[in-house]
């Protein structure tokens, strides 16, 4: 036997020190101090998004939803991603077309049928953007896919026609992104119709206009400013010498307001701009043009980003059958929604506000809840102005209101940001979107129309996690909440997270305990700021993606097999058991959650437990400790002080102690082999066994005769909830 030398006898002893020397987290109880007031029936939900198709039926049956359930997770949020993919939303497969040819602008029939099961995304023929944040790799762009008989059309809604405002409050545009830096002095532009009458050609004076906004300005070409154009294919020489650009806009501001092939019947037609294909490059003195564009129908065209993009389609952009949205009835009816209203959206990016109040009268006619509607599906990743998300909104909204004047409408469901969304200055030099939002909707005395703010947290990199970005959580949701305060938004609006997880894309981090502990910090972090809702991605048991170096991942709590059984709970199960039934009281009844304070920390300023106090209906305290220590435990003491009779006070009596930490769940990764090729220095990551969990739960429980003194041992890498009565200090 190896016997123990000195320096690890040392460690030892200074472990057993960390464990023994007790810290003591700070419970201000005074009333006034109070953060926060929720209802965990109304508070703690979580969201059902995009669907392979298979699991509609297989993911929702009773035996899975009853493993579900544990989990404390009440409200449901019904996500939507076809806007994030492009695609207009047919939320019903049954309806009407615009046009009596059978294609154009489809409205969902509001007269309920067969249960919609069901419910598909139909790819925009008129797009202008080659990617955005929610498509991955697939569609293109048509400004640039080499195809004169495809053109980017912008939406129609954000026409004078539409918005009852000028043409020039909503100018659309169209950006090339040429890769590099070249020189430039021409652009072609091949118009479809309608066209512009009036635009400006202009290149960006920074690094990167779509990703920092305002680090840089758009500056007109010397001869970029076009005040007669007369459609067709124009070829404009923008200045005499060559300017060296990355980044080309086009700015549209008046429209020939002409119809397209689809003729004068539909106003929709004729109003907007229209370009079949974009040319950038040179003109040499010989009068040849240049193109330094490259065009191809796919994503290695060269790059553009649009203002907006008409959502004009036919039968036949129904292209992907694999990935659909749940249907509406399939959602209600199969026990996920636990009976209680739930959040719903709207498709508004891409659709009109006929077709929202058609989905709204659908729902109240089968009586299904509704607690909110969120309207349309991260904005800021379609690159939309606010102004523009804002003339949108406005519309919906009037066509919602007078379906039903109750309904509680909100947005934007901003992407998972941890800071301040900017963009380009308005003529006021205002960048932040939500300012400039919101700054919309009282110049036009509309803010009742606005019923909450939403948006998503997604916070950490993927593919790049350290055991670090758990410290990071409690600010990051504090700075972000802040953030929107400074903006301007109201004090008493509700706000809420409408999606979110460690980040956005899956990886075997969210199998580890490390998944739990954030699940843990972040949620305790958002009440404690004042946020007003939480839903956790994904409720529904997923199969595994293929992750970070083809690792498996998934967004949900669980491990399935090929038909969608579960199989084991994961950390975020846990986790969330944690939170919602042993934290926090369940139910229908407000919990209070109130300032905590611990010292713990590992000397480089980092907390090592964090903690969270609540005043649960039942008349019990419970306070949530979260060691984010790998190693070490540490032993608290918990003291409450009240600011108005100045005593101490304690939990006395017996007090219940649950953790959830390494010694309840352990994750082992799949074995991965390197095999590296012998002419080539890249490798190939072989998978040589599957993932699983070991220890897998259950979570561990006690009971203590609590005082003053008391010490409880909090275990390394832990979650643990400490819940009894407390009195005051004789």
């Amino acid at each position: 036997m190896r016997r123990p030398g000195k320096l690890s006898i040392l460690l030892c002893l200074l472990a057993y020190a960390a464990v023994n020397h007790a810290q003591t987290v700070t419970v201000d109880i005074t009333p006034a101090s109070a953060r926060n007031r929720f209802i965990p029936d109304e508070t703690l939900g979580a969201g059902v998004d995009r669907l392979a198709t298979p699991a509609v039926e297989k993911a929702l049956t009773k035996e899975n939803l009853a493993k579900i359930a544990p989990s404390g997770w009440q409200p449901m949020t019904y996500r939507q991603n076809t806007e994030l993919a492009v695609e207009a939303w047919h939320w019903n497969p049954q309806g009407t077309w615009s046009d009596a040819r059978g294609r154009g602008y489809f409205t969902g029939s509001s007269k309920p049928g067969e249960p919609i099961r069901l419910s598909y995304g139909y790819a925009l023929p008129r797009r202008g953007f080659t990617r955005n944040d929610g498509t991955g790799n697939t569609g293109y762009s048509r400004l640039t896919d080499g195809d004169m008989e495809s053109f980017w059309k912008s939406n129609p809604y954000l026409t004078s026609s539409f918005t009852g405002e000028a043409d020039d409050k909503h100018p659309q545009w169209i950006v090339i992104d040429l890769k590099h830096k070249e020189m430039l002095n021409s652009i072609r532009i091949a118009w479809g119709a309608p066209f512009a009458t009036k635009y400006e050609v202009q290149y960006w004076t920074g690094e990167d206009p779509i990703g920092q906004q305002t680090r840089g300005v758009w500056q007109s070409f010397p001869d970029g400013e076009i005040a007669a154009g007369k459609g067709g294919t124009e070829t404009i020489h923008l200045s005499q010498e060559p300017t060296l650009a990355q980044f080309v806009r086009v700015r549209m501001t008046d429209s020939s307001n002409t119809c397209d092939a689809d003729g004068p019947s539909d106003k929709r037609n004729c109003v907007g701009y229209a370009i079949r294909e974009v040319y950038l490059g040179s003109t040499t003195p010989d009068g040849a043009f240049h193109d330094m564009i490259r065009h191809t129908a796919d994503q290695e065209q060269t790059t553009t980003y649009c203002s907006s993009i008409d959502p004009w389609h036919e039968p036949t952009d129904l292209q992907n059958k694999e990935q659909v949205q749940l249907g509406f009835d399939s959602f209600y009816t199969s026990g996920v929604t636990h009976g209680l209203p739930a959040m719903i959206p709207i498709a508004m990016i891409y659709a009109q506000p006929e077709d929202a109040a058609a989905e709204i009268q659908y729902l109240e006619a089968r009586h299904y809840p509704i607690s909110y509607v969120e309207m349309g599906e991260e904005s800021d990743g379609q690159y939309m102005v606010p102004e523009d998300y804002a003339a949108l909104y406005l519309q919906f909204a009037a066509a919602l209101h007078r379906v039903d004047p109750s309904l509680k409408l909100g947005g934007p469901a901003f992407q998972g940001v941890n800071d301040d969304i900017n963009v380009w200055p308005d003529e006021q030099g205002r960048t932040s979107w939500l300012g400039r939002f919101l700054a919309y909707l009282k110049d036009h005395n509309r803010m009742q129309d606005f019923a909450f703010f939403s948006f998503e947290h997604y916070p950490l990199e993927p593919c790049h996690f350290s055991w670090t970005g758990l410290y990071e959580e409690p600010q990051l949701i504090s700075h972000i909440m802040q953030v929107w305060k400074n903006d301007g938004l109201p004090e008493n609006l509700p706000v809420f997270i409408t999606e979110s997880n460690l980040s956005s894309a899956a990886s075997e981090a969210y199998m580890d305990n490390f998944a739990g502990l954030w699940l843990a910090d972040y949620i305790g972090s958002f009440l404690t700021a004042g946020g007003n809702g939480v839903y956790y991605f994904h409720y529904l048991p997923l199969q595994a993606d293929r992750g970070c170096l083809n690792s498996p991942g998934t967004f949900g709590m669980f491990t399935v097999d090929k038909d969608y059984r579960i199989k084991q709970p994961l950390a975020q199960f846990f986790a969330s058991q944690m939170i919602n039934t042993e934290w926090v009281e369940p139910g229908k009844q407000a919990n209070t959650i109130y300032p905590a304070n611990s010292v713990v920390d590992d000397g480089a300023g980092h907390a090592m437990v964090t903690s969270y106090a609540v005043s649960r209906p039942d008349g019990q305290w419970a306070v949530m400790l979260v060691n984010r220590d790998q190693e070490v435990g540490h032993a608290v003491k918990i003291a409450f002080k009240d600011d108005r009779s100045g005593k101490s006070v304690a939990f006395t009596g017996k007090v219940d102690t649950v953790i959830f930490g390494k010694e309840q769940y352990a994750w082992h990764p799949a074995l991965v082999s390197p095999m590296s090729h012998p002419e080539s220095t890249q490798f190939q990551v072989i998978q040589t066994g599957e993932g699983h969990a070991e220890p897998d739960g259950p979570l561990k429980r006690g009971q203590v005769q609590a005082s003053p003194q008391t010490e409880f041992q909090v275990p390394p890498a832990s979650i643990m909830v400490i819940r009894g009565k407390i009195e005051a200090i004789p």
